[in-house]
């Protein structure tokens, strides 16, 4: 990002976290205290924190709430985007883009390939895109995903992102 992006990039986003699993509870949510962590940790806000199970009209309807009925700016979507039967994540959300950013999904399985999983990468479906002027990214529900999601893509890149998505509303 040159420095005329990087000095009008928001600097304090308004998030919510979302963790897919059938699983995890807020004691065992690893992934999802991570990104809370990491987005507190450079000064954006957690305005929702949900845990919720792989129902792909549940996923819907939380991201739906997300970023129609709160002050959502970014959401950020951990677990089901895999190749089982029950990973229904970006079948719920891909249909709410109003525009979907390919180079999301295409850089995180590259890097995930180089840093993480090696060729295991090719399972991956993690997507992006934006709704209702809310930037949308889906990825991964493991601890390494979500690592790498953060620090390689999303912290870097989300106040770039949200002032993109605003600079025409104003």
């Amino acid at each position: 990002m040159s420095t005329t992006h990087r000095k009008h990039a928001a600097k304090h986003i308004s998030c919510a976290v979302i963790t897919v699993s059938d699983t995890r509870t807020k004691e065992t949510d690893k992934s999802g205290k991570k990104i809370i962590d990491q987005l507190t940790n450079h000064e954006h806000q957690v305005n929702l924190y949900e845990i919720i199970p792989d129902e792909g009209d549940q996923i819907r309807r939380t991201v739906e709430k997300s970023i129609y009925g709160e002050n959502i700016e970014a959401v950020i979507v951990n677990g089901g985007t895999g190749i089982s039967h029950r990973d229904v994540t970006i079948e719920s959300i891909e249909p709410l883009f109003d525009k979907q950013l390919p180079g999301f999904g295409e850089l995180f399985r590259h890097l995930s390939f180089q840093y993480d999983i090696g060729t295991a990468s090719i399972l991956s479906r993690a997507i992006c895109g934006v709704c209702n002027h809310c930037i949308i990214f889906s990825i991964p529900g493991s601890t390494g995903a979500v690592t790498l999601a953060m620090e390689k893509i999303i912290l870097p890149e989300v106040g770039h992102m949200v002032r993109e998505i605003h600079k025409d509303l104003e």
